[in-house]
């Protein structure tokens, strides 16, 4: 009884010590996404807030993103990054419809399809970034 108890108990928590989370497959995806050259990018009078990369242990996602201080108009902004995203080959992300999102962009990156997503949030920042992962969820 007592082994089938420590079976029980240690093998998930075996699992869960060395298998559980983010690894070296989304330390190379957030690599990959954190290259991007569309994240160098700013709207004139933007200022660099902050860059961000991260990676959810749950469902395996990985995230990397800047946020500015911008006090420009959203269209200058969603403009800006729609040109700076097709000249870093990204395209415009289609409903289902086949209408064009005008804030989100899609782009292969290390073998998965990644979201490029541009918002103004309150008091004048702009945050953009990139998610994806490996099992292929849609984003944005």
């Amino acid at each position: 009884m007592t082994v089938a108890g420590l079976l029980l108990v240690g093998l998930p928590a075996v699992y869960f010590l060395t298998a559980y989370g983010c690894g070296g497959e989304e330390d190379r995806l957030a690599e990959a996404m954190a290259g991007e050259a569309v994240l160098g990018t700013a709207p004139e009078g933007a200022d660099r807030a902050s860059r961000y990369q991260g990676c959810d242990d749950d469902d395996l996602f990985v995230t990397v993103g800047t946020q500015y201080q911008y006090a420009g108009s959203p269209k200058t902004a969603l403009r800006h990054y729609r040109e700076a995203a097709q000249a870093d080959s990204w395209w415009p992300r289609t409903t289902a419809d086949g209408e064009k999102l005008p804030e989100c962009f899609t782009k292969p990156v290390d073998g998965t399809t990644a979201y490029l997503s541009v918002e103004i949030l309150e008091k004048g920042v702009l945050h953009v970034d990139i998610i994806a992962d490996h099992a292929e969820s849609e984003w944005c």
